[in-house]
């Protein structure tokens, strides 16, 4: 399961409402090698599936991610942060053994 926070919820539906993003669309997170770390998150809004694709829903939200990025994706809360330390999403992944000193990859 693939989780959002009440905060990144109310995010998402300002982004939509904002960049006139009609309600098919689905936000598709998956995960990306790169970064310090090795893997690093992708978030996007999506409105085509794709064959081996998992679909979530939490708090009203469709959250969509492709088989493997799952594996990484497991138990993970997309939250966004407007404090001191940098405004934007991240990801609460209780999968990543390490994260890199700016946040946007991780190990496994």
């Amino acid at each position: 399961m693939i989780l959002i926070s009440d905060i990144a919820k109310t995010k998402v539906e300002e982004l939509r409402d904002n960049g006139s993003i009609a309600e098919d669309y689905f936000l598709r997170v998956s995960v990306v090698g790169g970064g310090c770390s090795g893997l690093t998150y992708k978030l996007d809004f999506d409105n085509e599936s794709k064959a081996d694709d998992q679909v979530f829903e939490d708090k009203g939200i469709k959250l969509v991610t492709d088989l493997k990025s799952f594996l990484y994706l497991c138990g993970t809360t997309l939250d966004f942060s407007r404090g001191l330390e940098g405004k934007g999403f991240h990801f609460v992944n209780p999968n990543a053994v390490r994260n890199c000193g700016c946040g946007e990859s991780f190990a496994v």
